[in-house]
């Protein structure tokens, strides 16, 4: 009876333990790619089975060629449009995305665009909305009429960002309005970026959802920075429940795929201790059990390491609404 007892103890606890991790399994769960030179063997972490990403992007229009040998369906790349060129009329970035389809026959279904346009900050990229309307009718519509699925460009998580888009739309959909027919710049999904608690990460979807109704969003830059590893990890759980739960979620991102010694939202966020170890949220995000290892554990990863790409505007400092929970 003893041992049945232990037996049945240890499979509670063996639920609540999962429970407590959120859910494990995810084909919406993708990575935000930044690279560290100093720890290269760490970029292949992400793909080590069992993992379960199934997309990534790294903020440039070509994949990684870290990841050269991981099919397209395998390992989906999503190209970004950055920032924007110096003019308006450059199509570098459509030729790229056409070259990764014609000539190296990966299968490019859908595209990001402008990161944090609205902020030049924490790596923002600082576009004037008119003048990205016009890089967008040059190089984003004509991948739109090949059938690639593009996202707006994701703005911060401050109360610029739909002002923003909602300029960018109107000033795109007046250049491609002629001969007295309006016409409506058009767009699949919206990006979203978030970097504070549960509740405003909420109400910060929601207000998008008032904003672009009846669109999927992608979460494609989120975390809760520079807080204790307890509400690190709960906000962690619960975003991702959420997002799995909402059928008009479409991908999410977690920002924090890096050690903690160089993470630039604080060092319980990131998925990697010091020694490049997996930390309870990196596991959980590849889908396997926590392995306890504390973020700020082990060595440092060595002087001078180069840190990740900025994580964009802290919207934990902007004022937000009360949580709405949808």
């Amino acid at each position: 009876q003893l041992s049945a007892s232990v037996a049945v103890l240890a499979t509670l606890s063996s639920l609540v333990a999962r429970t407590a991790a959120g859910p494990l399994a995810s084909s919406k769960r993708g990575l935000v790619f930044s690279p560290n030179s100093t720890t290269p063997d760490d970029d292949l972490i992400w793909v080590q089975k069992p993992t379960d990403l199934t997309w990534y992007y790294n903020y440039q229009a070509t994949p990684s060629l870290v990841f050269n040998n991981i099919s397209q369906a395998d390992f989906e790349f999503v190209p970004m449009l950055w920032g924007a060129p110096n003019s308006a009329s450059d199509t570098t970035f459509l030729d790229s995305v056409k070259g990764l389809i014609e000539n190296r026959g990966i299968n490019i279904s859908h595209v990001l665009t402008f990161n944090e346009p609205d902020a030049s900050m924490y790596g923002g990229s600082n576009v004037d909305p008119s003048f990205a309307a016009q890089v967008w009718v040059n190089n984003i519509i004509p991948l739109q009429k090949l059938n690639i699925s593009v996202g707006l460009p994701a703005c911060t998580g401050a109360p610029t960002g739909i002002p923003w888009l909602t300029q960018f739309l109107g000033n795109c959909s007046k250049i491609i309005s002629t001969g007295g027919k309006a016409k409506n710049c058009t767009f699949d999904f919206v990006p979203l970026h978030w970097y504070g608690d549960f509740g405003g990460l909420a109400s910060h979807m929601g207000e998008y959802s008032a904003a672009f109704p009846n669109k999927t969003q992608w979460i494609t830059e989120y975390n809760y920075d520079n807080q204790d590893l307890a509400t690190t990890q709960g906000f962690y759980n619960m975003s991702a429940e959420y997002f799995d739960r909402l059928d008009w979620v479409g991908r999410y991102s977690m920002f924090g795929a890096f050690r903690s010694d160089v993470s630039n939202v604080g060092p319980n966020a990131a998925m990697l201790n010091n020694d490049g170890e997996l930390t309870d949220i990196g596991a959980w995000y590849l889908g396997r059990p926590g392995t306890g290892v504390n973020p700020q554990s082990g060595g440092s990863s060595g002087s001078g390491s180069s840190k990740p790409k900025s994580a964009g505007f802290r919207a934990v400092n902007a004022p937000r609404m009360t949580a709405v929970l949808l």
